[in-house]
């Protein structure tokens, strides 16, 4: 949890351990490491009875609780002790704690020593440096404190093989082997990680034999001009995408009406945070659920697909641009900001298990048949085969008849404006109809059940965690 202004202010990272795999929060805490003196009362409160608080010993106030046990830290005077630069001392503090809590909890500095190899990307001086602090600490915590918790951490298997990050890289990375070709997008809370994962990752894995890249990544002036191009490259024959939160999601709401009534694929991620307005940009929430099915004017709906995992965030990437092409609709993915900036554990990431779906899309060839078999009078918007999903053309396309009007206006079934209310009611219903068909191929819930059970849990999105342990419990 980190606050939504750029002053520093206190920030709380949370660490679930379980023997059990449990990833779900909790409303108390074990132990609990107090690293700002403004907020040791809040932090005491969060601390089970029986639990455990470190704290910097710069706070010098009374612990007015009597069923926790409190370990004082010299953080200040370790962090001075060491070679560290002066002007460094701030960010070693950090790993004075590490060390003092390494000592007290058990953990192994072998580990500790790989991850900062890790972190520093190798780079010797650094991780040894680092580790230099954590020794001394940790020296100082074995003379200095007696242990008075029965809370020590130990390795375990369950993590065999399992992999760690965040909802929104690995949406990303499952966009790009989902074929993503174009992205715009505009920085906003907790969004913004989709597209610099996007910068990340694409340079690696969609670069031509020449070198060139195969991929457009624009950051535009605004939400408005951000899904806009998204829509103009869905409509070319991109395979496109825009990230957002709620604020920039209400900007886009006019764009996605022209994109659902055009019948113009693209995915929007929508990373939701608390609401309403600005409301809280750095807290979770899952409220833009009706919203974001209803979103624009009129008699609108989406498709909508609501990752609960680390393995469905990237699932979802892929899934959705074949999604949206195959319906020729937009298609909104409701993550949130728990999910998508915190860390998860999860089994690998497995490989598309089929090709792209790139729907009912008609090159020079195609669309000669096609008017043929209509005998001679194609549209855009004809429901040749009665699934509500009318064939489409896209730029490239040198057939004399590939032209059509993507019209946001009223139109009939070959793109001419008309305002007749027959016509309307007509479209209207094939768009009802293609969304009936869609229900048969988009993912299916996932349905767990308990011989003898009482009591049924409908859930979605990341309740997943909290609900898998409930049931547990139960």
């Amino acid at each position: 949890i980190f606050p939504s202004n750029i002053k520093g202010l206190p920030t709380w990272f949370t660490i679930r351990l379980s023997k059990d795999g449990f990833l779900g929060y909790t409303e108390k805490s074990e132990i609990v490491v107090v690293m700002n003196p403004q907020t040791f009362a809040r932090d005491l409160a969060t601390v089970k009875p029986g639990g455990v608080i470190f704290y910097t010993d710069e706070y010098k106030g009374p612990i007015e609780r009597g069923d926790v046990v409190a370990y004082p830290m010299p953080v200040k005077k370790l962090a001075k002790e060491t070679d560290i630069p002066a002007n460094l001392r701030d960010y070693i503090e950090n790993v004075v704690y590490i060390g003092i809590l390494a000592q007290m909890l058990g953990i192994d500095f072998e580990r500790i020593y790989q991850a900062f190899e890790t972190h520093f990307q190798g780079k010797k001086k650094a991780v040894d440096s680092n580790f230099e602090v954590v020794r001394r600490a940790a020296k100082w915590a074995e003379e200095n404190l007696e242990k008075r918790d029965p809370y020590r951490v130990a390795p375990m298997n369950l993590t065999d093989g399992m992999i760690l990050g965040s909802g929104n890289a690995a949406a990303a990375l499952g966009s790009i082997f989902g074929g993503i070709q174009f992205s715009a997008w505009y920085p906003i809370t907790p969004s913004s990680s989709i597209a610099e994962s996007l910068n990340e990752y694409l340079p690696m894995f969609r670069k031509a034999a020449d070198g060139k890249a195969t991929y457009a990544v624009v950051q535009a002036e605004d939400e408005i001009s951000a899904v806009g191009m998204t829509v103009g490259a869905g409509w070319a024959g991109l395979r496109a995408m825009t990230a957002t939160s709620g604020p920039g999601l209400s900007l886009m709401a006019e764009y996605l009406g022209l994109a659902y009534y055009a019948e113009v694929p693209l995915v929007v991620w929508n990373v939701q945070r608390v609401g309403p307005s600005t409301g809280l940009p750095t807290r979770t929430a899952q409220g833009d659920v009706t919203f974001s099915y209803f979103i624009s004017h009129g008699d609108t709906k989406y498709i909508i697909l609501i990752p609960s995992t680390l393995k469905e965030c990237f699932e979802f990437g892929w899934q959705s641009l074949d999604i949206a092409e195959r319906f020729q609709t937009p298609v909104l993915v409701l993550s949130d900001l728990d999910l998508g900036m915190n860390y998860w554990i999860s089994a690998p990431f497995e490989y598309p298990d089929r090709p792209m779906d790139r729907g009912k899309i008609l090159w020079e060839e195609d669309l000669e048949k096609m008017i043929e078999r209509c005998q001679g009078k194609w549209g855009r918007y004809l429901d040749v085969d009665g699934d509500g999903i009318p064939y489409r053309t896209v730029m490239g396309n040198r057939h004399p008849r590939s032209g059509y009007f993507a019209r946001g206006t009223g139109h009939d079934d070959f793109g001419k404006y008309t305002e007749l209310p027959e016509d309307w009611e007509k479209g209207m219903k094939r768009l009802a109809l293609k969304f009936e068909t869609a229900r048969a191929v988009l993912p299916e819930p996932e349905i767990r059940t308990l011989q003898g059970a009482q009591i049924g849990i409908i859930a979605y999105g990341t309740t997943h965690d909290a609900v898998e342990e409930a049931r547990y419990l139960l």
